[in-house]
């Protein structure tokens, strides 16, 4: 019940179920996890640094905590320490056996560097993800980290692999081959096809969906569709979104790029002042950020531009 407190932004009502379920003993590693997205909304290291400490050594619960905090150190734009945390879920992961978790968290860094701009690492985590499992949740996420960088051709070929291995799973029709094909037509310039994919997604876009990934991407693609189609008014009110959704969104970066976004969409609407702000909410979130990140060069010359 915790987590779904969490997806809901009810941040007192997760902690006083995690509180109770503490008190009675009920100890578990989901228990853990969902206190450590808790802990990462209320802005409480000290308490995410306890839950990845309680997993230690826990076959099974450990790599999913150092999974956690390698999404944490990315949303920040701590890019090595995300790489790092990454490289040890997959190896806890692989030493309890669990090649298909290994792969989960692989392929979740991977979409990770898509979305900072790092293709070649991107291509070659979720190469590596398929070579430890074919699980329809890896193919899931490896299909969107690849059309994330417009590998276009091998995106299409897993899309439509999964679509017709599953034709009749709900979320995969209605949730993510809308997205991968949304963000594949962005590759193309084709915001008004990216837009028209996006559509079977909108009724369902704050609920589960169905893999392990969610981070609202169906918003953060049609965020994105709107810029390219220069609607800066329109784009602005889906990055909003995500951050109304925290819950939802969680500690993954692009709770971070929906402010960038922001400021991109405000550039193209001319407001050149809530532009300038919401970058600088922006560089705040990343003070600490490695610099040779190339999504954040292009934010720094962006807003040089904004001066």
């Amino acid at each position: 019940m915790g987590g779904t407190y969490i997806n809901l932004n009810r941040l007192d009502d997760a902690k006083a179920t995690f509180d109770q379920s503490l008190a009675r003993k009920l100890d578990s590693g989901l228990l853990r996890t969902n206190m450590y997205y808790y802990a990462f909304l209320r802005g409480a290291t000290a308490l995410m640094e306890q839950q990845v400490a309680w997993a230690v050594g826990k076959p099974g619960v450990e790599d999913t905590l150092l999974s956690a905090q390698s999404d944490t150190e990315g949303c920040y734009g701590r890019l090595t320490k995300a790489r790092d945390f990454s490289r040890r879920a997959v190896d806890s992961a692989v030493r309890s056996d669990s090649k298909e978790t290994a792969a989960l968290w692989k392929v979740n860094a991977s979409l990770r560097e898509a979305e900072l701009g790092n293709a070649a690492y991107a291509r070659q985590g979720v190469s590596e993800a398929l070579k430890l499992s074919q699980g329809p949740d890896v193919k899931v996420a490896a299909a969107l980290s690849l059309a994330r960088i417009g590998d276009i051709s091998e995106a299409k070929a897993l899309a439509e692999k999964l679509e017709e291995t599953f034709p009749t799973n709900t979320m995969l029709k209605l949730y993510w081959l809308p997205t991968i094909n949304a963000t594949i037509e962005l590759n193309r310039k084709n915001s008004s096809q990216a837009l028209l994919d996006l559509e079977p997604s909108a009724p369902y876009e704050l609920g589960g969906a169905g893999v392990f990934i969610n981070y609202l991407y169906p918003v953060y693609a049609r965020g994105q569709a709107y810029l390219l189609a220069r609607n800066g008014t329109a784009a602005a009110a889906e990055f909003q979104k995500m951050l109304d959704h925290s819950g939802i969104v969680q500690n993954f970066v692009t709770g971070s790029l929906a402010h960038l976004q922001i400021g991109r969409a405000y550039t193209i609407s001319g407001d050149a002042a809530k532009a300038k702000a919401a970058y600088e909410e922006f560089f705040v979130l990343w003070k600490d950020a490695d610099h040779d990140i190339p999504i954040l060069k292009q934010a720094k010359a962006e807003y040089a531009k904004l001066q």
